[in-house]
This record gives structure tokens, C-alpha cells and sequence, in this order.
């Protein structure tokens, strides 16, 4: 059974291929930026229906009562640790647009991404009037009126006990990609919301992989190294821990893991064919950022205000060098499928991925909400 979604503020389509893969199929994929909109078009199936737009301008009338999931994650700069923490007062704070869009289009599912940043408690306030709104998006902000205001009519709803208009029940999690098979340590902030009249209960799927195991399997059974005909690094030759009882959850996933069959990239050129696996030149480290390790999972890859970020987007060699990853290995941290084309440029290519949600955490996601909505455990083998 194929279900129904809308994606907004895709950027290069790490939720959007996700949701995807959860057997969604999206109505409308809208993104602001040219070079995202390039890329979405070159790997959705049907491009044409990626909008190329400033969400403000949108109207969400022809969808309304016909989609079963909205997802998307609003840009993530307002609340970001590397940021400016303008919050609600920064320009880019799309929080609202993407309320407005529950709004019109009462969709029976509601999916939001961001950093973690939007839970530290300099937002808090903020955030209680997010989450409020998302709950109770048919109580609209009256024209002049301040979003503190707002907040305090959005808090006597809820007391009130009133259960007529729109409403969602929320849930939120901050979520490590790691602990769900991605190759990378990446912290994020997960909203996910059903509407009340369809009486769903619903609970973050479950974490599969963990830290304990892959240490279990690599400093107790060895066979970590031995996958992947590696010589044991001397540190671990002399431990003992037979007494140690294996964890029963699936190993963190590590860079070796994701990239480790890939040959070396080589300089020269951009690959045409989108694949873009070239080494760029001029990597550094410095303090506090000194490159991923080959055999934990990768740091958390970043856009950058400025460009792309030395430390983070960095592998650290053996001789204690770094190099970039190139936008093919930076892809396979974030899951992104090899058939998956980054054609711009390898500066703007990073930055897109930097910003992508992992596709694999997306899709088990997505894929947790299809089962609630559908009630059908033969959807599970998406799992």
C-alpha cells in the first residue's frame, strides 16, 4: 500500500529518500535553494514534482485531508551550536511556516527534524511554543500579536480541556544516528506527531546497534579486525576480557565499515558521472578538531557557516594526517545510496550532505510511522 507525503525545506534529500524508501510517495518536494533543487531532481523518481520556491509563497489548499505524512526539517542555523542562536529571532526560523502547513494540509502524520541546539535551555520557552502549536495548530497567532502572548492563549487551550479543532499528539526524542547502524556519531532532535482523531499510540523505534558491541568486538572476539583483515592495533593484543558477556545489540558502525572498500581517492577533476569520489587538497586539523577515526563511527558532518569545515569532514590517516572525505565517502556516512547523484560542486556538494538527514535513520523512522498508520505487520519486512 503505498501512502501519500509532502516533504518540505528537503535540501538534498536525506528524509525525503528515507521516507522513500519507507514506501511513501511524495506529493510535493519543495526546497528554496537552486543547486538541493538540482540535486533532488536528479535522484527522486518524479522530479517534477519538486517545487523550487520560498516556502512563504506556498499554499497547501490542494493537499488538505490527502496526505498521510508531512515531513521536513526546518533550517537548522537558528538553533545550531555553530551558529549565531538567534532563535526565533532569526529570519530563517521556519518553524512557523512549517505549523502553517500542518495546518492547511491536516496531515494524519507530522515527521520534524533539527539540531539538538533546539532543546538547550536558552530555547526552552521557545520550543514549549513549538511543540504547542503542533499540538493546537487551528489556534492561530492573531495579527500584531507577540509569539509570548500567543504562547500564554496556546497554554489556557491546553488547560481548558477543549478537545474539538485540529489536534496532534506529540512525542519527542533526541536521537543518535549511531545507534541505529549509521556510520556516524550524530545527535538530532525528532518530532513526530498523529492526529488525535486517529487514537495512535506510537513510541521511537528502538536503538539496534551500540558502543558496547563494537568494543566487544573489537577488544574481546577480534572480529572486527578480522572482517576486515586488519592487524589488532597494539593497545588491544594484551587485553583479556573473556569473562565478558557479549552485548545482544548489533555493533556501532565505523568508518572502515562504510568506506573501508572504497579505494583511495585520487586528485584531479570533479567526476561527471556524480559518483564524486576525488580528493581535495588542503585538509588540516587543529585543536579540537582532528579528523574521524578510521574505526569509530565518523564525527558529525557539518555544513559549515562558512564553508566547508576542516576537522569535522576529515578522516584521520594512521600517521595521524587528514585528508577531506570525498563526497562519495562523506555520502556513504550519511547512507546515502551509490546510485545517488551530488553533481555541483564539491564545496556545495559537502554542504548539502552536511545538512542531509542520515536516509537509513530516516527510513526506520518513516518506516515505524507507516506500520502505525497502515496497522499492517506485513509492512514490517521494510524494517
Amino acid at each position: 500500500m503505498t501512502l501519500r507525503s509532502i516533504e518540505l525545506f528537503a535540501g538534498a534529500g536525506g528524509l525525503a529518500t528515507g521516507v522513500q524508501q519507507a514506501g511513501f510517495s511524495h506529493e510535493l518536494v519543495s526546497e528554496w535553494d537552486p543547486q538541493a533543487c538540482k540535486t533532488l531532481r536528479a535522484n527522486l523518481p518524479r522530479p517534477d514534482y519538486v517545487v523550487e520556491c520560498d516556502i512563504r509563497g506556498l499554499g497547501f489548499a490542494p493537499w488538505r485531508g490527502k496526505i498521510d505524512l508531512l515531513a521536513g526539517g526546518p533550517p537548522c542555523q537558528p538553533f545550531s551550536l555553530g551558529g549565531k542562536h538567534r532563535g526565533q529571532l532569526d529570519p530563517r526560523d521556519m518553524f512557523p511556516e512549517m505549523i502553517r502547513a500542518v495546518r492547511e494540509i491536516q496531515p494524519k502524520a507530522v515527521l520534524i527534524e533539527n539540531v539538538r541546539g533546539l532543546l538547550r535551555p536558552a530555547f526552552s520557552t521557545y520550543f514549549r511554543y513549538i511543540e504547542l502549536q503542533l499540538r493546537f495548530p487551528d489556534v492561530v497567532a492573531h495579527r500584531h500579536e507577540t509569539w509570548m502572548s500567543h504562547l500564554a492563549r496556546l497554554e489556557q487551550h491546553e488547560t481548558s480541556g477543549d478537545d474539538t479543532g485540529l489536534r496532534y499528539h506529540t512525542v519527542v526524542r533526541i536521537l543518535n544516528a549511531a545507534d541505529y547502524g549509521i556510520p556516524q556519531r550524530r545527535h538530532r532532535v525528532f518530532i513526530v506527531g498523529f492526529r488525535a482523531d486517529l487514537g495512535i499510540e506510537w513510541n521511537f523505534p528502538a536503538e539496534t546497534h551500540s558502543e558496547a558491541t563494537l568494543q566487544y568486538e573489537q577488544g574481546v572476539t577480534g572480529s572486527y579486525w578480522d572482517r576486515h583483515a586488519v592487524a589488532v592495533p597494539p593497545m588491544l593484543t594484551n587485553l583479556n576480557f573473556e569473562e565478558i558477556v557479549r552485548p545482544t545489540a548489533l555493533p556501532w558502525r565505523t568508518v572502515r565499515d562504510a568506506i573501508g572498500d572504497l579505494p583511495s581517492p585520487q586528485p584531479g577533476g570533479f567526476d561527471e558521472t556524480g559518483f564524486a569520489h576525488i580528493l581535495v587538497p588542503g585538509a588540516r586539523s587543529y585543536p579540537g578538531h582532528t579528523g574521524s577515526p578510521w574505526d569509530e563511527p565518523a564525527k558529525t558532518l557539518k555544513a559549515g557557516v562558512h564553508g566547508v569545515p576542516g576537522g569535522e569532514n576529515t578522516l584521520r590517516l594512521s600517521d595521524g594526517a587528514v585528508r577531506y572525505f570525498s563526497v562519495r565517502e562523506a555520502a556513504r556516512i550519511q547512507t546515502f545510496p551509490d546510485t545517488y547523484k551530488f553533481t555541483s560542486s564539491w564545496t556545495e556538494s559537502m554542504r548539502q550532505i552536511g545538512n542531509a538527514v542520515p536516509v537509513e535513520l530516516a527510513r526506520q523512522i518513516a518506516v515505524s510511522i507507516r506500520v502505525a498508520l497502515v496497522g499492517d505487520v506485513g509492512v514490517r519486512n521494510l524494517a
